[in-house]
């Protein structure tokens, strides 16, 4: 490879998002290691959306960003946009766009092309590489993570299964931060951490079904901590949870920064929660999930990655799965409201015996 290049990546989405494709931000920083290299993203587009650069700063992986709104089809600000990325003249591209049609595709691939583009690499031209692979016998889809690094398999291998293809590389402060942060819980050696709050009203799970969980769970492990992570706004149903809880409690919704709370992830015992950006922190950091889903997606596309063997995933499948709603209006979220607090427990109990955590 030629030094001295300069790679955009054209990466869209948030926290969940951008983990997913860790593994392959670690391998353009292998292949283009003296270029300069920069996330093409879009701006939050939810009060609780992250960008791709939060999660990205400082680890060396990109060293800059150009962002827009998401969806811009008004040809002045495609214009200006254009303008930006012809200035900074790139001279690969690395496609890293989730799955989408044959048309927006070519769409893409010809507004790179009129930035003066030349190679671009990771393009899905199959459909093969547009979609996510059905394994007939699991009944499950590929892992969104599996597919971005089968599209850049041209370069190398992402190494999905190996540690360093996740780290996020926190700094001294970060971790220094993180720490002090969970200090309250005392000398509590095991703490799980818990995230009951989503951006998808379709992903909640309901105050009601954590507050059981929380006390049930509380019961068998008073002598366990907990720590609740998750935006500013979810600050008030989680001191609902954290006064149920019997043991040590801290509550640090919008106390930290999503990296930050990755570094309180990863010394957790185990991860609660909902299908979210923190879930993917957490698997990202190896920390063991119980994860609840609802079925907008197809099963396995964004469980968290190491699933099954690392994590559990309660998700039922319903006759309306995969309908990729935000919200659900006709059908009472039936996906997700027939979890049971006993069904969420019961995995709780499976995997700390698999893995002898605790």
């Amino acid at each position: 490879m030629k030094k001295n290049q300069r790679i955009l990546i054209y990466r869209l989405g948030s926290i969940g998002d951008t983990i997913v494709a860790l593994p392959c931000f670690h391998l353009i920083r292998k292949t283009f290691p003296a270029s300069d290299r920069y996330v093409l993203t879009n701006l939050p587009f939810h009060q609780k959306a992250s960008p791709v650069q939060d999660i990205l700063k400082g680890t060396g992986l990109i060293q800059g960003w150009f962002d827009y709104p998401l969806k811009t089809r008004n040809p002045i600000d495609l214009l200006e946009l254009r303008s930006k990325i012809v200035s900074w003249k790139p001279d690969v591209l690395i496609y890293l766009a989730a799955p989408r049609s044959r048309l927006s595709i070519i769409r893409d691939y010809l507004f790179f092309k009129t930035c003066g583009i030349r190679n671009i690499i990771g393009l899905p031209a199959s459909d093969d590489l547009r979609n996510h692979r059905f394994d007939i016998e699991s009944r499950l889809y590929e892992h969104e993570a599996t597919r971005l690094a089968r599209c850049l398999s041209s370069i190398g291998d992402a190494g999905l299964n190996e540690r360093n293809s996740w780290d996020l590389q926190f700094t001294a402060e970060e971790e220094k931060k993180a720490v002090d942060s969970i200090s309250v819980l005392g000398d509590c050696s095991y703490f799980f951490a818990c995230c009951s709050g989503t951006k998808m009203p379709v992903k909640d799970w309901g105050q009601k079904n954590w507050e059981e969980l929380i006390c049930r769970l509380s019961e068998r492990y008073a002598d366990l901590g907990i720590a609740f992570i998750g935006s500013d706004d979810e600050k008030q149903r989680c001191d609902v949870l954290k006064n149920i809880w019997k043991g040590p409690a801290v509550n640090l919704c919008g106390k930290l920064s999503p990296r930050e709370s990755a570094v309180v992830l990863r010394r957790s015992v185990m991860f609660l929660g909902h299908d979210s950006g923190p879930m993917h922190l957490a698997s990202a950091v190896h920390t063991p999930c119980v994860a609840i889903f609802s079925a907008r997606n197809k099963p396995a596309v964004w469980f968290p990655f190491g699933y099954p063997v690392r994590h559990r995933v309660i998700y039922h499948h319903v006759d309306c799965s995969g309908c990729n709603l935000e919200e659900c209006t006709e059908n009472g979220k039936k996906c997700i409201n027939s979890i049971t607090v006993n069904e969420v427990l019961e995995n709780i109990e499976l995997l700390k015996n698999r893995l002898l955590l605790f």
